[in-house]
């Protein structure tokens, strides 16, 4: 009779040592599953993050390509590449404007702006005297093309670009006097010089 009782008690230590066994097994599967599922998304949201090229110029302390997540602003790229000599002219650029992969951001300087406007000046007078028959596209042109409207330089260009970026599209020639720097005197120099 003792003899049974520790037969049983064999069996059914025996049955436990089982039931243990195949509880680990199952939960050591769940948990690999639930590591792959998680080494997924993880992936994922790496593959989220989409990196765009740009050139940024000028008044940095490295110039040069520079990668960046999508979605990051002049102000991000200014600061890889070793933030803004001393003397950077960023009256006329947009800081927080967004990104798009193959953008080239110029920054001026000061001095260099001085130069401009009166450069500016003396285009302002000679192109008066012209009959210029192509007109800017203001809605595609990049900023070289808009530097060869009278008044338009470096700054003002990369002004609406930046406008259009953030805006879309101008849907009247008139509408770029809402672009900083363009006021009605500017505009009226260059209406019959623009296009949409």
């Amino acid at each position: 009779m003792s003899n049974l009782k520790t037969k049983q008690k064999i069996i059914i230590i025996f049955i436990v040592m089982c039931i243990i066994s195949i509880a680990c097994y199952v939960y050591s599967k769940t948990n690999e599953e639930f590591n792959i599922e998680e080494d997924i998304k993880e992936q994922e949201v790496i593959e989220e993050k989409d990196i765009i090229i740009i050139h940024l110029a000028g008044a940095v302390n490295r110039e040069g390509i520079v990668e960046l997540e999508k979605g990051k602003r002049i102000s991000d790229a200014i600061e890889k590449c070793g933030g803004l000599k001393e003397n950077a002219d960023l009256k006329e650029i947009n800081l927080a404007c967004v990104l798009e992969d193959g953008d080239k951001i110029y920054i001026p300087f000061i001095e260099e702006n001085i130069e401009t406007n009166t450069q500016e000046n003396i285009k302002d007078t000679e192109v008066q005297s012209k009959n210029m028959s192509k007109k800017v596209n203001i809605n595609t042109a990049d900023q070289f093309e808009l530097e060869t409207l009278t008044g338009i330089g470096p700054s003002t260009a990369l002004k609406i670009i930046a406008y259009r970026k953030e805006n879309g599209k101008f849907s009247s020639i008139e509408q770029i006097k809402e672009v900083n720097g363009i006021g009605e005197g500017k505009y009226e120099k260059i209406k019959d010089k623009i296009e949409i």
